[in-house]
């Protein structure tokens, strides 16, 4: 048994599934995000986790496991709430007592990060910390107050250019169709203006889906109408078209995906985007996923 107490459900990104998770906050310290469904259980309320519960579990980890672990996740939904000084004592002991490890990652909400100098992510950036996710979403401004993300354009690309300039590697992800056909435009546009700014190390596209409905979400964006399986691919087109990127490892293959597309931005743009546009003009011979395949 590893020595760590886990409050279900737990959430990690897929490249990390072979890492250690160790929760140093429960749930996420914002939680209002209207299509986010991964923190609204009653026992996933937030709170951050007493430093001599984390630094034991890793130490215990340690001893039962040794070298073993290669990979250390901060779960929960945004361990970089953490003050600097917490974040520090933890990298350390996971230095101290896990020596194997290679990589430490975390999500990261943009908005906490404006509470952080560029010196404490240096910091951060030399204890270990090596990776963020970066749920950005969408790059327009009013499908984010839509939805109630609590970020901007400015505070994702604030954000990630302060990992960027710690040398921090940033995993960006969009959601395809979270502006609906009102906005599924200006977010593929804006989205696209985001990450040429900023030009992470990863990028993913998800489709937004509700496995619970959608009451909570149209709540508060009563015009949203879904995109259609065609429109999405659309929205997918104008996206990438848009997309001036160096060297950008892309992945849309989740669940959530009904075309899979995998490529290096800018080197692959061109087959990513006839792949696209195939999709859209010969569906029935685009090895889309069916839609059996596609529950979350």
């Amino acid at each position: 048994m590893i020595p760590i107490r886990y409050v279900e459900p737990v959430f990690r990104p897929p490249s990390e599934a072979e890492s250690l998770i160790l929760p140093v906050t429960d749930g996420c310290s914002w939680n209002q995000c209207t299509f986010c469904e991964m923190y609204t259980a009653p026992q996933k309320k937030f709170r951050a986790r007493e430093d001599d519960e984390i630094v034991d579990s890793i130490r215990q980890t340690g001893e039962r496991y040794g070298d073993q672990v290669r990979r250390v996740f901060l779960a929960d939904g945004d361990a970089l709430v953490l003050p600097t000084r917490r974040l520090l004592l933890i990298l350390d002991a996971i230095r101290t007592h896990l020596p194997a490890v290679r990589r430490v990652s975390s999500y990261c909400l943009p908005r906490n990060l404006r509470k952080k100098s560029q010196s404490e992510i240096d910091q951060l950036a030399a204890a270990g910390l090596k990776m963020v996710y970066v749920g950005a979403e969408s790059g327009d401004d009013q499908v984010l107050a839509a939805v109630k993300k609590g970020e901007t354009f400015e505070t994702t690309c604030e954000a990630l250019e302060k990992f960027g300039q710690a040398g921090i590697t940033r995993s960006v992800m969009i959601l395809n169709g979270l502006g609906g056909k009102r906005y599924s435009r200006q977010h593929a546009e804006n989205s696209a203006k985001l990450v040429n700014l900023t030009q992470p190390e990863y990028l993913s596209t998800l489709v937004v889906s509700f496995p619970t409905g959608e009451q909570r979400f149209r709540a508060d964006f009563p015009e949203w109408e879904p995109l259609e399986q065609p429109e999405l691919f659309v929205e997918m087109e104008q996206f990438l078209a848009a997309l001036e990127l160096k060297r950008t490892v892309f992945r849309s293959d989740h669940a959530s995906n009904f075309l899979i597309l995998k490529g290096t931005l800018g080197a692959d743009k061109e087959r990513l985007l006839t792949q696209v546009r195939q999709a859209i003009e010969r569906p029935q011979d685009a090895h889309l996923r069916p839609a059996w395949a596609r529950g979350l």
